[in-house]
């Protein structure tokens, strides 16, 4: 373990006979600045778990070489008897992308990649059904802009489980899909592009991803606390992980496509990792491939125009002119990580030989990624590089102007992954709604002399801009304040226009019948994270757009596909879905998940012994809790290999195997159950009042 800075300069002042005035001064100086730096660090740190939903976070800077602080807060375990410390590892989620990354330049840097060859020439076995996948290289895999439609992550998700089946079936799956885009046409985030690079690293390497990247990378830096799941990892060095409906601490969470997001770390061993941006570890990386990392990618397809902004893609990371580090003109890298529990940041200023990472259990990257800022910028500010933090930004308050008639054409419906947005341009105002999200506020923004829209309190603009390939895109940029934490700049198109046609009635009659029915997933194994959240999925379309499911076109009586193409996070994720019938009961697939009709859901048998069996398909099985039964206990000799989890009536988790150990439960009314398991899994089922 790295000694910190501060314990240096506390020895060298009591040296006082052997140092000289001047230094002694200049030494004082030293430590109490970074004092100052520790002081805010440790009450920002403790803002986020006080109010911004962390349950524990752990932090470190880097100046020239050097930790100068760190350190870390929150609630751990629950019994209190396991303090977290500089050496307690996190997940650090698509954090994990930068390794990958590193990963495939070294192999660059070796004349074993090239990053513009198509990589059919490296991975001979990848093939999708659209002939455009021959185009893509590894340079698209890095920079987003692939076209591969995001995220095929079934299974990828674990409690204490590092079953590689998301990894090992990725071509399998991509085989199955078509391209969203052209590649190289925009970038937008892609999951399943950094699995196929941790593919890519393990055909030309030879090695699997785990012992290319400690052999390469963890081990030439001396981290010493940087694992991956398929690394011994010792439960009592992991954070505690909580959910909102659960009272108990949860399973360490395992996400098994390394490359995208499966590598855990320390806070500390991630400013080490950052030197490499920085030129300082040249075993490691040449100078070239450094700089190549850090280019402007996003500029090479379609992208909004230059703005304040946190995402603007360089090879791996997020941004490479990083708000508010622009501002003072100083250049800013960064790559926040998310899964279901764990959230990271890593924030690089490279020209100034700083670095910042903030890992933590619960809450999210975005706000870790501000507290990262604040350390940079308390830092910056306190060795002179800046003079002063600068206020936090605003568009001013609008001032109505006179609006032309024909920007009301722009009104509509807009599509994005996942959202639906309702748009009403009238009277120089502009309105926002979600239609499936009733409850979801109207935003509304005012029109400008400058020819775009202002909210109210200046904090958020909206232009309408038709881009060159003939769509039209809502652009928005904002100013997201955090109290106490600062701000996030925010410059994307959000979201497309949908064109509307009128579906034929036999498609019409199809999902007219589908209106309304819940489907749920079969197809995660029995330890996935996904049984511990309300996982079903309800068939319903706005009464105004009756061609779309959500941002979905429906394309015929059992496809509906996402049609848009918006640049950044606005078309990740966007695989369609594909319905089909196998004996009578109706099944959905989407992106290697597969979901079956409530059809398939049968009420549990209400006699005092059952079996349930899992099918030689191996799909979980559901089933609704009857009336009868409902508040008695169920009691469940279990499989070895198998989990249950309860429901309540509206769809909260209240007991799942794997998190309680606990095979009893009282059956809710109007609950659902899942048994999963291996094919063959047998539950014998007790029910006592």
């Amino acid at each position: 373990m790295k000694k910190r800075l501060i314990w240096i300069l506390s020895a060298a002042i009591a040296l006082t006979p052997l140092v000289p005035t001047a230094a002694l001064a200049s030494n004082e100086n030293v430590a109490t600045s970074i004092q100052t730096q520790a002081t805010i660090a440790s009450e920002k740190a403790a803002l986020l778990t006080k109010q911004y939903g962390t349950t524990s976070v752990q932090y470190a800077l880097i100046d020239n070489g050097k930790i100068t602080v760190t350190g870390q807060t929150g609630l751990n375990d629950v019994e209190g008897k396991i303090p977290l410390t500089n050496e307690t590892m996190y997940g650090i989620g698509s954090t994990s992308k930068m390794f990958t990354t590193v990963a495939v330049m070294k192999l660059v840097d070796e004349g074993k990649i090239n990053l513009d060859t198509p990589l059919v020439q490296y991975i001979t076995d990848f093939k999708m059904i659209d002939e455009r996948y021959m185009q893509i290289t590894p340079r698209m895999l890095l920079n987003h802009s692939s076209g591969l439609q995001g995220s095929s992550l079934s299974s990828g998700f674990l409690f204490n489980d590092n079953d590689t089946y998301a990894h090992d079936n990725l071509l399998e799956q991509l085989s199955t899909q078509r391209l969203k885009a052209d590649p190289g046409a925009f970038s937008v985030y892609c999951n399943d592009g950094f699995t196929l690079a941790e593919i890519l690293v393990e055909r030309v390497s030879g090695m699997k991803f785990t012992a290319f990247i400690h052999q390469y990378i963890i081990e030439p830096l001396e981290l010493k606390h940087t694992k991956t799941s398929q690394d011994v990892l010792d439960s009592s060095k992991l954070p505690g992980l909580y959910y909102p409906t659960f009272p108990t601490q949860l399973p360490n969470e395992t996400v098994n496509v390394i490359g995208t997001g499966g590598i855990y770390s320390t806070a500390e061993d991630m400013v080490q990792f950052s030197q490499i941006f920085m030129g300082r570890e040249k075993d490691i990386l040449s100078d070239s491939a450094v700089l190549a990392i850090e280019q402007e990618e996003f500029k090479k397809g379609m992208w909004p125009k230059e703005a304040d902004n946190l995402i603007d893609y360089g090879l791996g990371w997020d941004s490479v002119r990083l708000f508010p580090f622009s501002d003072y003109k100083i250049k800013g890298l960064s790559k926040g990580g998310d899964t279901i529990l764990y959230h990271a940041s890593l924030v690089v200023l490279p020209e100034q030989n700083m670095a910042a990472a903030v890992l933590s259990s619960g809450g999210s990257s975005s706000t870790n990624e501000l507290l990262a800022h604040e350390l940079l910028l308390q830092a910056l500010k306190e060795k002179g590089a800046i003079k002063e933090i600068k206020p936090e930004k605003s568009f001013g308050i609008p001032v109505k102007a006179d609006m032309p008639s024909d920007i009301t054409k722009y009104s509509g419906f807009y599509g994005a992954t996942g959202q639906q947005i309702k748009v009403a341009i009238k009277d120089g105002e502009l309105s926002l709604s979600v239609p499936s999200v009733p409850a979801y506020p109207e935003q509304k923004y005012i029109y400008t002399v400058e020819g775009s829209f202002v909210n109210e309190v200046g904090s958020s603009k909206i232009s309408i801009v038709t881009e060159k390939n003939g769509r039209t895109y809502l652009w928005n940029r904002e100013y997201a304040t955090v109290p106490g934490l600062g701000q996030l700049a925010i410059s994307q198109y959000v979201a497309e226009k949908l064109e509307t046609q009128a579906l034929s009635k036999e498609t019409e009659d199809v999902w007219e019948k589908r209106e309304g029915k819940t489907y749920y997933p079969v197809s995660e194994k029995y330890s996935s994270v996904v049984y511990m959240m309300n996982p079903i999925l309800k068939i319903s379309r706005t009464a105004e757009l009756k061609d779309y499911f959500g941002d979905k076109k429906i394309t015929g009586p059992n496809t509906a596909v996402s049609q848009h193409q918006v640049p950044g996070t606005g078309s990740r994720d966007s695989d369609g879905f594909r319905f089909y019938t196998k004996e009578g009961i109706e099944y959905f697939e989407s992106a290697g998940s597969l979901y079956v009709s409530e059809d398939k859901v049968i009420p549990l048998y209400r006699g005092k012994k059952s079996t349930v069996t899992v099918q030689t398909d191996g799909n979980a099985r559901w089933y609704s809790v009857p009336q009868a039964i409902a508040g008695k206990k169920m009691i469940v000799s279990m499989p070895e290999q198998g989990a249950y989890a309860v429901y309540d009536g509206n769809g909260t988790c209240v007991n799942y195997t794997v998190i309680s150990g606990n095979n009893e439960v009282v059956l809710p009314e109007n609950g659902r159950i899942v048994f999963a398991g291996n094919a063959g899994s047998s539950f014998n089922i007790s029910l006592e009042k």
